[in-house]
């Protein structure tokens, strides 16, 4: 089965643009100059919602294997969606310091970025890739 979330050929600058509501579209060009400046990686369309920084090919011992990516964003209405990829390492000793969020599997969800520290998340998102590269080889696109 492969997955259904693949890099396209949208622009990031075009979704980021259509953000809603406009203090989101905000919240999306600080989190984009971070993740750049965290990862390095020009950013890549993931699908039609998810901006990806990096990607990586994983083969599990079942046979199944695909590409990713290997942490971004979606600016989404309701929270922003912070992708830290593939949720093999508690970040629990990073997260206590983050601010107000949710979480999910392989997700984090914050309302607003005056609810976080940003430094803080730049951390989890370098120790995301670091733990991922442990797992996957990380590639810049």
């Amino acid at each position: 089965m492969a997955n259904k979330t693949v890099p396209t050929t949208l622009s990031v600058q075009d979704f980021i643009a259509g953000a809603e509501p406009p203090a989101r579209r905000d919240e999306a060009l600080r989190l984009d100059a971070l993740f750049r400046e965290v990862t390095g990686f020009e950013p890549v369309m993931w699908g039609p919602l998810i901006i990806g920084y990096g990607r990586y090919h994983y083969r599990y011992a079942s046979g199944r294997e695909g590409d990713f990516l290997a942490t971004g964003f979606s600016p989404r209405k309701a929270a922003l969606t912070v992708y830290i990829m593939p949720g093999y390492t508690d970040f629990g000793h990073i997260l206590k310091d983050l601010g107000r969020h949710k979480l999910g599997k392989s997700c984090l969800y914050i309302s607003k970025l005056s609810d976080i520290d940003e430094a803080v998340l730049a951390r989890l998102i370098r120790a995301g890739l670091d733990g991922l590269a442990r797992h996957w080889p990380v590639e810049s696109r």
